[in-house]
């Protein structure tokens, strides 16, 4: 595999690179991040190795990552039209201002339109809502975003961080309208971070979304710079305020399982962990935030290999969730469910309280 091994998205004939880059590093106006320059480099070795779809988002770096890109495609001769720009509303980037953000149809045409200034294109190809917004109704965002694809202002639409209940509601509505459906789903999935798997996964998979992880790393942990050597100490400005150095013991299995893997592949730890995430269901493409050259470079190794069953097993073990209701209930419950049968590969028990002398009767 490679970047050049596209895939549609979703329900879509978008085609993407197996692994999109994000630029939230893009701009040191958080007090970390990538100057222009080294972002412009970012930039150019991705295109070179074969990605084609760019992701931000209008509040990343207070604007400035959606005005590097639009610098870098105005001053390199890249054609635009051979690109994926993947960009997001819902962020307020106008304090004090209530209808500055959201999801609603003022914010996002007053959202689009700046980000298609700072972008320097008079297109989005992916537009994203980045998140829920509870004070808007879902029917009046979709509404919006299929008059604005009906405009040509952008091409497909897209979500975030929302409620699986929710994006159901919107694709349900969009079906039976006849409106643009989401393609995309973006979330937080890493070996350190599996919850999504309960409802979000499923229901992307039986709406027709394609997946689009985030934080495949979990911001820096399974990197390959925290290890039991260094317990508790700080190795990243960017998540001091949002991560807790001191790791479970669980997390030092995970990792400890990663450096063994990546030294047998002579591979970057980092490699090993995005790989297995790029490898799960209904996964299209996985989101890569890398601040220097140098890491992305690490990071699109991932792209070169595959983990075996053996490993991916081993990983899945150490890094299992905790189901919450009524997942914890149901996954006990196939025995009952399927009475010794194998189904979809799903094999099973005769449940104890169930009858136990049926195959007698059936000439089983």
């Amino acid at each position: 595999m490679s970047l050049a091994d596209y895939r549609t998205l979703g329900k879509s004939g978008l085609k993407i690179s197996p692994l999109t880059l994000g630029t939230m590093t893009f701009g040191e106006d958080w007090g970390w991040g990538t100057s222009p320059a080294d972002a412009h480099q970012i930039l150019e070795h991705y295109i070179d190795q074969g990605g084609n779809i760019i992701d931000t988002a209008n509040i990343y770096t207070k604007g400035h990552s959606e005005e590097i890109i639009g610098n870098f495609l105005a001053k390199h001769n890249v054609r635009r039209d051979s690109l994926v720009l993947s960009t997001k509303f819902w962020g307020n980037m106008f304090p004090y201002d209530a209808n500055g953000g959201g999801a609603g149809r003022k914010g996002i045409i007053q959202a689009l339109e700046s980000s298609l200034t700072r972008l320097k294109t008079d297109y989005i190809d992916l537009y994203w809502m980045h998140a829920f917004d509870p004070h808007t109704p879902i029917d009046e965002t979709i509404s919006t975003l299929n008059d604005l694809v009906r405009d040509g202002k952008i091409r497909y639409i897209a979500i975030s961080d929302t409620p699986a209940w929710k994006i159901t509601e919107a694709q349900m509505i969009s079906k039976f309208r006849g409106w643009a459906p989401f393609i995309g789903l973006q979330l937080e999935y890493s070996l350190l971070e599996r919850s999504v798997e309960n409802e979000l996964i499923p229901m992307a998979l039986e709406m027709g979304l394609g997946v689009m992880p985030w934080s495949p790393l979990k911001e820096g942990l399974l990197s390959g710079k925290y290890t039991r050597e260094n317990k508790g100490q700080k190795m990243s400005q960017r998540n001091n305020n949002r991560l807790s150095p001191e790791l479970s013991e669980g997390a030092y299995e995970i990792i400890d399982k990663l450096h063994m893997i990546a030294k047998e592949r002579n591979m970057p730890v980092s490699a090993i962990a995005i790989s297995w995430v790029m490898q799960q269901r209904g996964v299209s493409s996985t989101l890569l935030g890398a601040r220097t050259l140098d890491q992305l470079k690490e990071n699109i190794k991932a792209s070169e290999l595959k983990l075996s069953e053996e490993d991916l097993e081993l990983l899945n073990v150490l890094s299992m969730p905790q189901l919450p209701f009524p997942y914890n209930l149901l996954s006990g419950a196939v025995d009952i469910l399927q009475a010794g049968t194998s189904i979809n590969g799903v094999r099973s028990k005769v449940a104890e309280i169930l009858p136990q002398n049926d195959k007698e009767r059936y000439g089983k």
